[in-house]
């Protein structure tokens, strides 16, 4: 049997009426063919019960699962569903994302704009307030911290174009097979958060583009895994922040990192003050210490990684097709304003 069109991979943990939801609205989608691979980390819900009794035996759509005994982390389980596909492209879906029924189809057609696009980017919306962007693509700050386009920002229709964007936002994602194949799957060693991020950014650097489909509409139900205030989480995002820009920024901008993240912090800092950004969401000053606490500890668990960063990026010269220069001048082109990135939460 001919392998379908594209794959679809969704991770899951413990989310059984979460990912009900989601693998409903896969079964909504039309104009393409594909397949939907459940990688499943352990979960203790009866989440791949339901899922092989609503799903599996319905021929909705060929459903092939992977099970984990413990959560490997986002990273490894969406490497595991590309291993296990055979498709020319790649869908990732969080499983706490609902697709709109053209989703599938409108990510597919980016591809139709050249053979150096290897990424497609959608239009997430947040689920509790579907008139409010959650990412139209992503931007970066110059310390390495990256935020979604758009965020927080009512749809206006403001971002109603097919457009190049720095790269997709891992909720829902399609890459191309050859590009996977040339520069890797995820970093395993970011385990979750960030993890998108740096492969977006290695594509890039290895010449691959990624436009944003606006068409390609998902609803997201955000911090559905770890809460946005979760210790944990912050301190991924905090370590994972320095692993990608040790492995791929240009020297010039990470010799310059400690003072872009200690203008972030001060900056951050001064918004939470008064009571706006990311840090404002950590009530109390126990809570803010809290959250300051969970930022060194993503420092710390950095440091001893750092030598296999700069090992990788020694191997990526195989594959590198922009010099210094021109990653300097893709960052500086898809950067988030200080002010942005620190007065609004995500």
């Amino acid at each position: 049997m001919a392998s379908p069109e594209v794959s679809v991979i969704v991770v899951n943990w413990d989310r059984r009426e979460l990912l009900r939801d989601c693998l409903r609205s896969l079964a909504r989608q039309h104009g393409v063919g594909f397949e939907v691979i459940l990688v499943d980390n352990g979960s203790r819900d009866g989440s791949v019960e339901m899922a092989e009794a609503e799903f599996g035996r319905t021929g909705l759509f060929p459903l092939h699962i992977v099970r984990n005994a413990r959560n490997v982390g986002f990273c490894r389980a969406n490497n595991q569903g590309i291993a296990a596909s055979r498709s020319e492209f790649v869908a990732l879906l969080n499983n706490d994302a609902e697709a709109a029924p053209g989703w599938l189809a409108a990510l597919r057609r980016a591809f139709d704009y050249g053979a150096d696009v290897g990424m497609a980017a959608c239009k997430i919306l947040l689920k509790r307030e579907p008139e409010r962007i959650d990412k139209v693509g992503h931007l970066i700050y110059l310390d390495g911290q990256n935020r979604g386009r758009g965020t927080g920002e009512l749809d206006r229709g403001q971002y109603q174009r097919v457009e190049e964007v720095l790269w997709p936002d891992g909720c829902a994602a399609m890459y191309r097979r050859r590009m996977l194949e040339e520069i890797g799957g995820f970093d395993e060693d970011f385990f979750a958060y960030g993890d998108d991020a740096e492969l977006g950014l290695r594509a890039r650097l290895a010449g691959w583009r990624c436009l944003y489909i606006p068409d390609a509409v998902v609803w997201h139900h955000r911090g559905a895994t770890l809460g946005l205030t979760s210790a944990r989480r912050l301190m991924l995002i905090e370590r994972n922040r320095v692993l990608l820009a040790v492995k791929l920024f240009p020297w010039s901008l990470l010799a310059l990192n400690p003072l872009y993240f200690a203008a972030r912090l001060a900056a951050g800092a001064w918004a939470a003050l008064h009571g706006r950004g990311e840090i404002a969401r950590h009530r109390g000053i126990a809570g803010k210490f809290r959250a300051a606490g969970a930022l060194l500890a993503g420092d710390l668990a950095a440091l001893p990684l750092i030598p296999r960063m700069l090992l990788k990026r020694h191997k990526l010269r195989r594959v590198r097709r922009l010099n210094d220069a021109q990653l300097k001048r893709l960052i500086l082109q898809h950067r988030i304003r200080l002010s942005e990135l620190t007065e609004r939460a995500a």
